[in-house]
């Protein structure tokens, strides 16, 4: 089974950057389409953004539209989210999840894997 781990989380300033890791192990990680979704307490999860198996084409969440970048390294076997402009509304636990699949989709349960989350916080 595809097993993903995140990393990069942690507190920063508004307005300040982090950019978000998954390593992917125990698949073919470059067959697989991937996203991230975010949860924040007292909220449902939501889809922040998406890429195919390739990295030839991105579904992206209109809330973070134009801040966010999601991007994958097939060498490395990771894939990223690159967040910039960052406001205290984006503190959740971010969680990142692959599909058998070619595209993404924004639905929580078309993927079948996912991590145990990083926490993001941004204070004001």
């Amino acid at each position: 089974q595809m097993q993903l781990v995140e990393s990069g989380g942690g507190l920063v300033q508004a307005g300040g950057s982090l950019r978000l890791s998954c390593a992917a192990s125990g698949g073919t990680f470059s067959t697989y389409a991937m996203g991230w979704f975010r949860q924040a307490p007292g909220k449902e999860r939501e889809f922040v953004q998406g890429i195919s198996w390739n990295g030839g084409s991105t579904l992206v969440g209109v809330a973070v539209k134009g801040r966010f970048t999601i991007s994958r390294d097939s060498a490395k076997n990771t894939m990223y989210l690159q967040m910039n402009s960052l406001k205290p509304e984006d503190t959740a636990v971010y969680y990142c999840a692959a599909r058998a699949a070619t595209l993404p989709r924004s639905q929580a349960y078309e993927y079948n894997y996912w991590g145990q989350g990083t926490q993001v916080t941004v204070s004001s």
